[in-house]
């Protein structure tokens, strides 16, 4: 994964409240076969950007010229409610979003967006709504600074949090597996001493071949 220190890129807001995985990614749209992320961005929001005749619709704010290429969202509480579809996740970040900011996310949505690179960053609710105040005429860029968990827009500054080991993985670019490795030799020695204190608990080695 790519790390995420500062950010510096258009910002849309979306000023609603439980914005789910169905809104985010359509489930019918996960027939589909694809290789992830690869092939989601489409899809994005797609019923609320797109009418019943399947045109754009100009009154949603990523849909707005001034906002193409937002690489942050900003939105109101618990974005990324309901189910736990990845799709989301994976149609955000092939759209080339790299932050959601909100109150509150869903819980398995934060998991899979750190995950896949994807910060789920949390403003206090009154700090939202000045954001999105902020943000609402559309093509307005915001700075972004995880080591400081901090943003700017307009020269105004805002705090947010972030759980401090998905902060350390999004700084360096990890995934699980590599935060496990930075506890590489804590494990080998305490598995020499399991193996000193526990002889009969090891596994038996491997016949050498003759």
């Amino acid at each position: 994964m790519t790390p995420i220190v500062r950010l510096q890129a258009i910002a849309c807001a979306l000023p609603q409240i439980n914005i789910d995985t169905d809104q985010v990614f359509p489930a019918r749209f996960m027939k589909e076969a694809r290789t992830p992320p690869s092939g989601y961005a489409p899809y994005l929001f797609h019923d609320l950007r797109r009418g019943s005749d399947g045109e754009l619709r100009g009154d949603f704010p990523l849909n707005a010229p001034t906002n193409q290429g937002a690489g942050i969202i900003a939105a109101r509480r618990n974005f990324g409610s309901g189910s736990s579809r990845e799709a989301a996740v994976y149609a955000l970040v092939d759209a080339g979003v790299c932050c959601v900011l909100a109150p509150s996310h869903g819980d398995i949505f934060a998991a899979n967006a750190v995950n896949n690179g994807l910060l789920p960053a949390r403003v206090d609710e009154h700090d939202m709504e000045v954001l999105l105040s902020l943000l609402a005429p559309g093509g307005v860029r915001m700075s972004l600074d995880l080591q400081a968990c901090s943003l700017t827009v307009e020269e105004r500054s805002f705090g947010f949090t972030v759980d401090p080991v998905w902060r350390t993985r999004l700084l360096n670019g990890w995934d699980e597996i590599d935060m496990t490795r930075r506890y590489a030799e804590d494990i080998a020695a305490w598995c020499r001493h399991d193996r000193e204190l526990r002889p009969w608990a090891q596994l038996p080695s491997e016949p050498t071949a003759a």
